[in-house]
């Protein structure tokens, strides 16, 4: 595809969907409302059916905004896996572009229920600092933000007077998400024919905050261990064997100390080799962006900032892999002493990884440094969770991506910067599986408080959302190679 150099969307198209949504914001929020009542905890077996009373009610959802397809796809080999929603609205015009909707409808698990100012799964509206909130699990992550893909297309259906999309439009909502995506890359597989696409459009990302406009361009990866040593067979008397006979616990702290360098580097042979270097524009965008480095501190409750030597705060969260010991155990570690050399330590390490690091190279070369540090009479083990996630990453000049940018600006009638998350989700599988590019577009806040009690939206952003949505198929359509 290639991009035109403006915006397809006028003043009387931008003004006409505006009045569209303001007149049928209320009805969003009580629908949406009606979704986030649905506890949709895929991780919670005693909630699997309301995962698929979620899926239910998203497939109504879809055949009552005009989708002539929908269908529920199960995921897993035998069919007993999270729901999964799929809708096809074929483009009234021959020769159009093929967009997917990626997003999900399953909700993390709301424990501890008590740290929550108001019911979980009993949605309401109440002022908020940056307008009108709606409080509820999911109304950020992720329900919200695929919500207001319907809003936005009724918006550019109602406003161009057209009965079908500008592009042959196309969504895949799944059902797991918040637990890995179990079964999710095999459903792509299975189904990739179905689900082939020019553009892959994924809104579950945020915005940076602070009324400041942007666009996701990079998620890292993910991968996680578990690292069991045994020494002795049982545990030893340390006056009797002590310094006598290695400590698995004296050993496991030798190697965690040894995977970063005095600089912050990770010490892994061949770590950052791989690693697509950051470019001067990139870094000049990241520092672009307004940063108080006290506040972000402060939410972090942390008393001080640390890292890899040579970069900034944002960069090190975004586009530096990372190491970090999550869990450390072993031994005796009960009231007063018991003094002995445990036959056991235990410790749980996770890498996040940026673009073109690829996590089975990761888990090799880990696995490496641990045979090599080792000494005799220890066996280790390193159990490693799956084959990870990997990296994503849009380039800047990508077409797609300044359909994104151009559809956001003409929303939030601001310039648009580019930030990325140094989370992880499935959207590098997805875009490699079905061999298109990806781009986000999300409207969520870091003060919505996703995964943590006291989620909410701004309705106001979710409007946002829907006016981007509404302007982005015509800018897409715009931007297909004749």
């Amino acid at each position: 595809m290639s991009a035109p150099d403006e915006t397809v969307i006028d003043d009387a198209r931008r003004d006409a969907v505006r009045a569209y949504l303001e007149a049928h914001a209320s009805e969003f929020v009580a629908q949406l409302s009606e979704w986030l009542r649905i506890p949709s905890i895929w991780t919670d077996p005693a909630r699997h059916d309301d995962v698929q009373r979620s899926a239910q009610w998203l497939s109504d959802a879809l055949r009552s905004t005009g989708f002539p397809t929908v269908e529920v796809w199960n995921a897993g080999s035998d069919g007993t896996g999270a729901p999964a929603v799929f809708a096809e609205w074929p483009a009234g015009v021959s020769g159009a572009p093929t967009v997917l909707v990626y997003g999900h409808h399953d909700v993390q698990p709301v424990d501890p229920e008590e740290l929550w100012s108001f019911a979980p799964f009993d949605p309401m509206v109440v002022p908020g600092p940056d307008g009108d909130r709606l409080l509820g699990r999911g109304a950020s992550d992720d329900k919200g933000q695929v919500f207001y893909h319907l809003l936005g297309l009724q918006a550019n259906l109602a406003v161009s007077g057209r009965s079908s999309p500008p592009v042959n439009l196309k969504l895949l909502i799944e059902g797991a998400e918040e637990s890995g995506s179990p079964g999710f890359p095999e459903l792509l597989l299975e189904r990739k024919d179905r689900l082939a696409c020019d553009v892959i459009v994924v809104s579950d990302t945020g915005m940076y905050g602070g009324g400041t406009t942007t666009a996701c361009v990079g998620m890292r990866g993910l991968t996680d261990c578990q690292i069991d040593l045994h020494g002795p067979d049982v545990d030893l008397h340390s006056g009797s064997f002590g310094g006598a006979v290695p400590n698995p616990l004296t050993v496991l702290a030798h190697l965690l100390a040894g995977l970063h360098d005095d600089e912050g580097r990770i010490t892994l042979k061949g770590f950052y080799d791989s690693i697509r270097p950051l470019t001067d524009r990139e870094r000049a965008l990241i520092a672009r962006l307004p940063f108080d480095e006290s506040a972000w501190l402060a939410t972090a409750a942390s008393r001080a900032a640390s890292g890899e030597v040579g970069y900034s705060t944002l960069e090190r969260v975004w586009v530096r892999p990372t190491c970090e010991i999550h869990g450390v155990w072993g031994g005796y570690t009960g009231p007063g002493h018991k003094t002995i050399v445990p036959t056991d330590a235990h410790a749980k390490v996770s890498f996040r990884l940026v673009a073109d690091q690829e996590p089975l190279d990761v888990q090799a070369a880990f696995r490496d440094y641990i045979k090599a540090k080792v000494p005799d009479g220890i066996t280790a083990d390193v159990h490693f969770f799956g084959e990870g996630v990997r990296p994503y990453l849009v380039p800047l000049d990508d077409p797609a991506l300044q359909a994104v940018s151009r559809s956001l600006a003409r929303a939030f009638d601001d310039e648009v910067l580019y930030t990325r998350e140094g989370g992880s989700g499935p959207e590098a599988d997805i875009a490699r599986i079905l061999h298109a590019p990806l781009m986000f577009l999300g409207v969520g806040l870091p003060t919505d408080r996703i995964h943590a009690p006291d989620e909410h939206a701004v309705v106001p952003l979710l409007l946002k959302g829907a006016e981007a949505v509404a302007y982005l198929w015509d800018e897409l359509a715009a931007s297909q190679s004749t």
